[in-house]
């Protein structure tokens, strides 16, 4: 039977991906106390180009998939990789591009909820 992963340490291979490739804007978003929410966390970032944001979301995909044996329930966008939603069940990653994200402003949408900006490590 697989181990389940710690939602921690979840968040934290995810956001080491999203830095490791310089996104820009991270963060994390804890719903677990709105009612109606589809999962626990989000985390949202934000690339400069379609390139980019592919890239992001290849790095958390590779880097969440070596380090814990994970793979996403669910990958929506990446063809167009202007908003590519990776589902990890529990954590919800959110990569746009900067025009997207402020059109659709989930920030907003979920404005209920615990917010912390990542500060990029240096």
């Amino acid at each position: 039977m697989k181990e389940v992963i710690n939602t921690d340490t979840l968040i934290a291979s995810i956001i080491k991906s999203i830095e490791d490739i310089k996104s820009e804007d991270i963060l994390l978003m804890d719903l677990r106390e709105i009612e109606n929410k589809s999962t626990d966390y989000f985390i949202i970032c934000s690339g400069t180009s379609n390139t980019h944001v592919s890239s992001i979301a290849n790095a958390v995909e590779r880097e969440v998939s070596r380090e814990l044996g994970e793979r996403p329930w669910h990958v929506e966008g990446a063809e167009v990789a202007e908003w590519v939603l990776l589902d990890y069940i529990n954590v919800v990653v959110h990569v746009f591009q900067k025009p997207i994200r402020d059109f659709y402003n989930i920030e907003g949408l979920w404005g209920d909820a615990k917010t912390t900006k990542i500060q990029a490590s240096k």
